[in-house]
């Protein structure tokens, strides 16, 4: 298992990265959250298999195909197995 937090800066906001990035976890079989942040950056947390969350990494570099991905920043946590899904929040 591996979870990670991912902060993904550019053109982000307003072209379905949130709703993307929710489908793709989903597909993966990935559980965790994604969320706009006040600056303009979009941060998931994800946990799943470490194929999965690899996937998950690379696919977030790209994204949804309006979006323009910048910069992506990765932290590794320790796993905690608290979500059962993966949501957008607000």
């Amino acid at each position: 298992m591996k979870r990670i937090r991912a902060t993904i800066s550019g053109q982000v906001q307003g072209v379905y990265y949130r709703a993307s990035t929710e489908t793709e976890a989903r597909r993966l079989g990935v559980t965790g959250w994604v969320r706009n942040l006040a600056n303009g950056d979009v941060e998931f947390e994800a946990e799943g298999q470490e194929d999965a969350i690899d996937a998950l990494i690379q696919w977030a570099h790209q994204g949804p195909a309006m979006a323009q991905v910048t910069r992506i920043n990765i932290e590794t946590l320790r796993t905690s197995k608290e979500n059962n899904a993966f949501d957008i929040r607000y």
